[in-house]
């Protein structure tokens, strides 16, 4: 792991990416103390294609349309409750 300061980072930007790209530590510090960490960014898993949001869309919970409709079902339930 390598450590720079603020300024020295500044000036060294470029490189300091390129070692971390390969997989080198890199802390920048601010009077000293630890502050920033550069590292690469993960690629993605995949791209999302529509097939998978229609398979996504397919198996959302609640994705099938109510049996009943809400104030009717609030009202049999309320009835129950009063029996």
């Amino acid at each position: 792991m390598s450590i720079h300061s603020v300024a020295e980072a500044k000036n060294k930007l470029s490189d300091l990416i390129d070692r971390a790209l390969e997989g080198e530590g890199v802390v920048i510090t601010r009077h000293g103390r630890p502050v920033v960490e550069l590292r690469p960014v993960a690629p993605p898993a995949r791209q999302l294609t529509a097939t998978d949001l229609d398979w996504l869309a397919a198996r959302r919970v609640g994705a099938s349309p109510a049996k009943t409709e809400a104030g009717k079902l609030v009202s049999t339930m309320r009835d129950d409750d009063e029996r």
